[in-house]
């Protein structure tokens, strides 16, 4: 299908918070939403960006159309998308308005540096 994207095999995609100022201005609404950053292996990346720069053209949405870790089937707007020759293959890289309920983020808390404060 023209409107969406999808992963037939593989893991749940990895959603990476973005800081980029340009990719935050991406994600202008009022819900409860961030703009998220994922990488995936494809053999056709350059294709797959045609086909998201071809529906925002129409005005229309694409949408990212995947398995979380359940099995059940999600979908996320697509608002960037670029493709990337590696040393492993093609990659493509989309960033998406992904809702808060659907991430769980991982936040690192290194106490490592702070000084006790113990009396």
């Amino acid at each position: 299908m023209e409107d969406r994207i999808t992963i037939i095999e593989g893991p749940t995609p990895v959603f990476e918070p973005v800081s980029d100022g340009w990719a935050l201005g991406l994600n202008e609404t009022s819900a409860f939403s961030f703009t998220a950053l994922t990488r995936l292996r494809t053999f056709n990346g350059p294709a797959l960006v045609e086909r998201c720069h071809r529906q925002w053209r129409k005005n229309e949405p694409i949408n990212l159309h995947y398995r979380n870790e359940i099995g059940l089937e999600e979908t996320a707007p697509i608002l960037a998308a670029r493709a990337l020759d590696t040393d492993d293959g093609q990659m493509l890289l989309l960033w998406l308005h992904v809702e808060r309920d659907d991430v769980e983020l991982e936040i690192d808390t290194d106490d490592s540096d702070e000084e006790d404060f113990d009396e």
